[in-house]
């Protein structure tokens, strides 16, 4: 199943997640391949306030205890996350 996960950071939360970013990406890195895509949502100023993840996970429950790894979360970086299936039609610029 593929997600698109949407993370709002908490207001005032860009310092801790500038030194909590490092440990972000390597979780990121770590998932085998089931992060498709992910960034950072940037706010009118250009300054990081949140994430888009894209990711393929076996389920929702599977999507779940990664999400319990994210460091983003277990520092409070992350105020609100949603989590919508969505079904990706082109992926590295080819239609599946």
């Amino acid at each position: 199943m593929q997600f698109v996960i949407i993370a709002h950071d908490a207001k005032g939360m860009l310092e801790k997640r500038l030194e909590v970013r490092p440990r972000h990406l390597e979780n990121l890195a770590n998932t085998n391949g089931k992060v498709l895509a992910a960034g950072g949502m940037l706010d009118e100023n250009g300054k990081p306030n949140g994430s888009a993840v894209i990711a393929e996970f076996e389920s929702r429950e599977a999507l779940d205890e990664y999400l319990k790894t994210e460091p983003y979360i277990q520092a409070g970086v992350w105020e609100k996350v949603e989590v919508t299936p969505m079904n990706v039609a082109i992926f590295d610029g080819k239609q599946l």
